[in-house]
């Protein structure tokens, strides 16, 4: 069952200076099934970060359609995205975008907050969370008291806390050294295989290897895709490596 689709996005935007038009995304369609974790890789400039902004709700395409369990995200009510973006959506971005003023456990609240809901059944969502995760013993403290290993962990719990449809990832490792990065990839591969569905935008082919499907954007549009099959991490990840030379040698569509 598909939970994203995503059918002929096409964003345009118009330089501030000199009125040029830039085509940011020219025709990219693709579909996201249920409890799937797909990667999108691309060179900078190729639209990956236009195509993440639109997905969550954050920008409007030029053209072509976007749904999200069969609803059009463009047909949401201005004032009712923010609502649909915290009800639907999680997030996980490169920076953390934690409160340094808030505890962890605050940070991971917010949307709940946001929501109107009870502090009881915060808890009681945050708990099996919170030691899935490994923060348990840590969420009192601020974010400039924990390494960045674990403020990312406490960004995915502060993603997952509102059981979305669908997760989203910006470049989710890139903050992250090598051991952090492990045991974050680790972590999202055992939230995915509960069932949570994931997109990840990623420059990083050890980020993209852990992944069930990698989509290749080139110039705006969906060049290549991979499935993982029963492709271990490392042969996905030489599989990944050879796509992204063909992309930079300006190989033929495949």
């Amino acid at each position: 069952m598909s939970i994203l689709e995503v059918n002929g996005l096409k964003k345009v935007y118009t330089t501030r200076f000199g009125g040029n038009k830039v085509e940011a995304l020219k025709n990219v369609s693709f579909t996201v099934e249920q409890g799937e974790y797909v990667a999108i890789m691309g060179e900078s400039g190729s639209g990956k970060t236009t195509l993440l902004n639109i997905l969550a709700a954050l920008d409007k395409p030029t053209n072509g359609i976007v749904s999200l369990d069969g609803r059009d995200l463009s047909k949401v009510k201005e004032s009712a995205v923010s609502a649909f973006r915290r009800d639907n959506l999680g997030f996980v971005f490169q920076d953390f975008n934690l409160l340094d003023t808030f505890t962890l456990e605050d940070n991971i609240y917010l949307p709940l907050v946001l929501a109107g809901k009870h502090y009881t059944e915060m808890k009681q969502r945050l708990t099996p969370i919170a030691s899935q995760l490994g923060i348990a013993d840590i969420l009192k403290k601020y974010p400039y008291e924990v390494s960045g290993g674990q403020k990312q962990r406490a960004a995915v719990a502060r993603a997952l806390i509102t059981n979305p449809r669908l997760i989203l990832a910006d470049e989710p490792t890139g903050a992250l050294d090598s051991r952090a990065t492990d045991e974050l990839l680790r972590l999202f591969s055992e939230i995915n295989r509960k069932g949570q569905t994931i997109l990840m935008v990623t420059h990083s082919v050890k980020a993209a290897s852990h992944a069930g499907r990698v989509l290749f954007i080139k110039d705006g549009e969906v060049f290549h895709q991979i499935y993982r099959g029963n492709s271990t991490n490392e042969q996905l990840y030489q599989k990944i490596s050879d796509t992204l030379t063909m992309l930079a040698t300006g190989g033929d569509r495949r």
